[in-house]
C-alpha cells in the first residue's frame, strides 16, 4: 500500500510522503529481519533474537534507542564505541557523568555509518544531514540521562505524556533531517526492486523448506518397518 502511494506523490504533501517513507523504513526492516530469521531457522535450526521491540511504545529516547530500536546495532555500538569512550571520559569527568559523552560519541559514529550507507546506495555527495540527525538525538539522549540522574527518580512524567512526545520528536527530526536523504536518491524506486527481491527470497525459503520437509518424510517412510 505504501509503495502504491508513491505513485501519487506529486499530489501528496511532501511532509506526508516523508512520514510514509519513515513507516516504509520500519516495515521494510521488520520484514527483512523476519525473512532472515526464517532462513536461519530453516537452515541452521537457530532462533535469532528480535531486533525491534515495539518501538512505537517507547516512553523515552533512552527506551527507544536502547531497548526497542535495532537492538543488534545498539549492542555493537555499545561494545565498540560507548564502553571505550565511557572508560576514557571517566578519568576526566568521573563515572557519574562519563556516559554522557559516550552516548554522544556512539550516536556520532552511527550517523557516519548511515552517511556511508546512503552514499553507497545513491552515490550522492554526503550532506551530513543524517549525521546531524543522530547527533541531535545523541545530545538529547545525553540530556535526558543527565536530568534523570539529577532528579534521582524524584520526579517522572507518566508514559502517556512522554510516549507521544518521544514519537513526535522522532517524526519531526526524521522528516527534517533523516528522510530527505532517501528522497535524493529516489528510494521509492529502489524500494520496489527490493520488495520484489524480498518476495522472491521468501518464496525460495518456503520452497527449500518444503523440499527438506518432503525429503524428511521420505526418509522417515523408508526407515519405518
Amino acid at each position: 500500500m505504501l509503495i502504491q502511494a508513491y505513485r501519487y506523490k506529486e499530489s501528496i504533501h511532501p511532509k506526508v510522503i516523508m512520514v510514509l517513507y519513515g513507516l516504509h523504513i520500519y516495515i521494510t526492516l521488520e520484514l527483512l529481519l523476519v525473512i532472515v530469521a526464517a532462513a536461519v531457522r530453516t537452515a541452521a535450526q537457530l532462533e535469532l533474537e528480535p531486533q525491534f521491540d515495539e518501538p512505537y511504545l517507547a516512553t523515552s529516547l533512552q527506551d527507544f534507542w536502547g531497548k526497542r530500536w535495532n537492538l543488534m546495532v545498539s549492542s555493537i555500538l555499545h561494545a565498540t564505541v560507548y564502553v571505550p569512550v565511557r572508560s576514557i571520559a571517566a578519568r576526566a569527568i568521573g563515572r557519574k557523568w562519563a556516559p554522557l559523552p559516550a552516548t554522544i560519541a556512539a550516536f556520532f559514529v552511527s550517523g557516519l555509518m548511515h552517511e556511508l550507507i546512503f552514499y553507497y546506495a545513491g552515490r550522492l555527495r554526503p550532506t551530513l544531514e543524517v549525521t546531524c540527525f543522530f547527533l541531535i538525538h545523541g545530545v538529547c539522549l545525553a540530556a535526558e540521562i543527565a536530568v534523570k540522574r539529577a532528579l534521582n527518580g524524584k520526579f517522572r512524567l507518566p508514559g502517556v505524556v512522554t510516549g507521544p512526545a518521544v514519537i513526535g520528536f522522532l517524526v519531526v527530526t526524521g522528516v527534517w533531517l533523516f528522510i530527505p536523504a532517501f528522497l535524493r536518491f529516489e528510494a521509492d524506486a529502489m524500494a520496489k526492486r527490493e520488495m520484489a527481491a524480498y518476495v522472491e527470497f521468501a518464496k525460495e525459503v518456503v520452497r527449500v523448506a518444503n523440499v527438506r520437509f518432503r525429503s524428511f518424510n521420505v526418509v522417515s517412510a523408508w526407515e519405518t518397518p
